[in-house]
């Protein structure tokens, strides 16, 4: 069942979409498809007759279509290229769904259920990315708004206390504007409907059944001033906030899921003081003293929260990842893309966990975010103004290289003008 906003004036994805000229869509283009037949060992002769199709395409149009097989590359690409994300190392093991062809919400919505439910597998947790049209032109299709299929409501009181989470207090306010109620006692944990909107720029909210949301009770042996608590979290993390680009070609409705590591609930979603802030609760939960000098209950706390995360999970059968084990398997991804002759992307605020982050070997190595495409971006403003074609590992004549670098300086240059 679905609800509908008929009053929405202005669609807020044009103003997160990249805006690349004519030039730098068919320079993406042609690098994407070299990569791609580069990569998958399809021959030069077929590389240059694909490029001239897509080059036809892009002079006749504007705009080219992907293969399903440069769909599934693409996709997994940007989830290797991206550098906020440390767990690339299965990048290759990423299921890709090919919904282009499914345009009304209603269907969207059921494939996204059903992604959801696949996507937790009895615990087993399975990467998956289903992808629905592209931007076509000036055409925006249908996408999801929430930049999470799973959220928990956010209740802002008269006296300035939030209970729920703080970061989707907006978020509560556009759901129940639309008709969702809340419950009659709201509690910390009260799953959101998802948010679409259609063609017309319509919102509608969809009710995520409890078969396709399901939830781990966070809980800690030993300490029933813990469990008291209440805590829980959702197992599944999909992201639908995000941009898929590939090869000049964006797609704004490209939900995808990998599994948790578990400092993202314990260390941030549960400390961090623009969320639950938890870490005072829990350390009296646990008799520690919080008004002591130095604030050393709170170290204890992160670490029990974590304890707690990664136990519960455990417990249920669900995939976690601690924060020691996908340190190491990011090593072990950039060892690897070095072997491959390529280089990695990283950001080093994204990558370092935010528990004890000098005990990581992330902690050590030096990283460069080198924007590179395909890829995802949540605006064109921020994380996606510097996305360029990697030409990195390619053998380029040094003038080549020379002009390469005058283009990017051109374009950051009437970028921040603009």
């Amino acid at each position: 069942m679905s609800r509908v906003d008929t009053r929405a004036a202005s669609d807020p994805l044009r103003r997160r979409l990249r805006r690349i000229g004519p030039m730098e869509r068919r320079e993406e283009a042609v690098a994407f498809i070299r990569r791609f037949h580069r990569e998958n060992e399809l021959g030069e002769g077929a590389s240059r007759k694909r490029e001239a199709e897509v080059r036809r395409a892009l002079s006749r149009d504007g705009w080219y279509a992907h293969t399903p097989e440069e769909l599934a590359f693409g996709a997994r690409i940007a989830w290797r290229n991206h550098a906020r994300c440390v767990g690339r190392l299965h990048w290759k093991s990423l299921e890709v769904r090919d919904l282009r062809e499914v345009a009304d919400p209603d269907e969207i919505a059921g494939y996204l259920l059903d992604h959801l439910t696949d996507a937790h597998c009895g615990g087993r947790v399975r990467s998956i990315i289903s992808i629905f049209a592209p931007v076509k032109r000036a055409e925006i299709p249908p996408y999801v708004e929430s930049d999470q299929l799973l959220r928990y409501a956010g209740y802002l009181h008269e006296d300035g206390q939030v209970t729920g989470d703080p970061r989707n207090i907006e978020l509560t306010r556009t759901v129940e504007s639309l008709g969702w109620e809340r419950p009659a006692e709201p509690g910390m944990f009260d799953l959101l409907p998802m948010i679409l909107r259609d063609r017309e720029g319509r919102r509608l909210i969809y009710e995520i059944p409890p078969e396709a949301r399901p939830e781990v009770e966070i809980t800690l042996p030993g300490h029933p001033e813990f469990d008291a608590l209440g805590l829980r979290w959702y197992a599944v993390p999909v992201v639908s906030g995000m941009i898929l680009s590939i090869g000049g070609i964006d797609y704004p409705c490209a939900p995808f899921n990998g599994y948790y590591m578990s400092t993202e609930i314990a260390s941030r979603n549960f400390a961090d003081e623009n969320r639950y802030d938890l870490l005072g609760p829990v350390a009296r939960a646990l008799g520690e003293d919080t008004s002591a000098r130095p604030p050393l209950w709170k170290d204890r706390a992160l670490l029990e929260l974590n304890r707690a995360v990664l136990g519960s999970f455990a417990r249920a059968g669900v995939t976690m990842v601690d924060h020691h084990a996908a340190s190491a398997q990011f090593m072990e991804f950039n060892q690897r893309e070095k072997a491959a002759g390529r280089v990695t992307s990283a950001q080093w605020s994204w990558i370092v966990p935010p528990q004890a982050s000098a005990a990581c070997p992330v902690f050590h190595l030096p990283m460069t975010d080198h924007k590179m495409v395909p890829n995802f971006y949540r605006s064109g403003a921020d994380d996606g103004a510097g996305l360029r074609p990697n030409h990195y590992e390619e053998r380029r004549h040094r003038y080549r290289q020379r002009i390469d670098r005058w283009k990017r300086e051109i374009r950051d240059w009437r970028r921040a003008r603009s």
